[in-house]
């Protein structure tokens, strides 16, 4: 008898990859048009058309899944390995990263999913070590190899608390973000990082 084929995977494998993209595409969707409080996993089993036995066997609850979905727009949007920009010049980059960051924040389609996300963490203690280990701990490596970049190369101060600095710049963006209490410009986030960078004291 002739031998079967080997070189494409195999049924099964091919069918839960397309379901996993499936789901998470619906949870996406699905919380921006109704919100996080009514998205549950009948509706996001129907519209992915699937059974809602295959979400629960892959996911412990629905802001796992809206994780998850979060996770694979980034993957998709992302191109080599991720890091953050080195022109030479800290201060340049450091505007460039969070303009971007306000562009993802102001955009509409990912405002709720991310602000329900957040809120999932706060009160979802399993969901909040996966996305500090997946999501949060990755980023922070990325920012301090950026700013230890710096450092070496005299544009920071070689005592500087890298973990601290990370969150004075970051920190404001992502609090007015989250309470609402100001416009996200690029504007703001320049104003951020000159007063990270060059501190309160006044200039000699």
């Amino acid at each position: 008898m002739p031998a079967k084929p080997t070189n494409s995977a195999p049924a099964p494998i091919r069918r839960n990859e397309a379901s996993r993209k499936a789901i998470l595409t619906a949870a996406f969707d699905l919380v921006g048009e109704v919100g996080f409080g009514k998205l549950s996993i009948e509706a996001i089993a129907a519209r992915a058309g699937v059974g809602k036995q295959t979400i629960y066997r892959w996911w412990p609850s629905k802001g796992a899944v809206l994780f998850d979905a979060l996770l694979m727009l980034s993957e998709d949007k992302a191109t080599g390995r991720p890091e953050l920009p080195d022109t030479g010049d800290l201060e340049a980059d450091l505007k460039t990263v969070l303009r971007a960051t306000v562009g993802e924040l102001n955009d509409p389609r990912y405002d709720e999913p991310m602000r329900a996300l957040n809120t999932e963490i706060v009160h979802n203690q399993e969901l909040a070590a996966a996305y500090t280990e997946r999501l949060h701990e990755p980023m922070q490596r990325l920012k301090r190899d950026r700013l230890r970049k710096a450092q070496q190369v005299g544009q920071l101060d070689p005592n500087t608390d890298l973990d601290l600095a990370i969150e004075m710049i970051w920190g404001p963006l992502l609090n007015r973000w989250l309470q609402r209490t100001g416009p996200l410009t690029p504007e703001y986030t320049d104003s951020i990082v000159e007063t990270a960078l060059h501190g309160l004291m006044p200039r000699c």
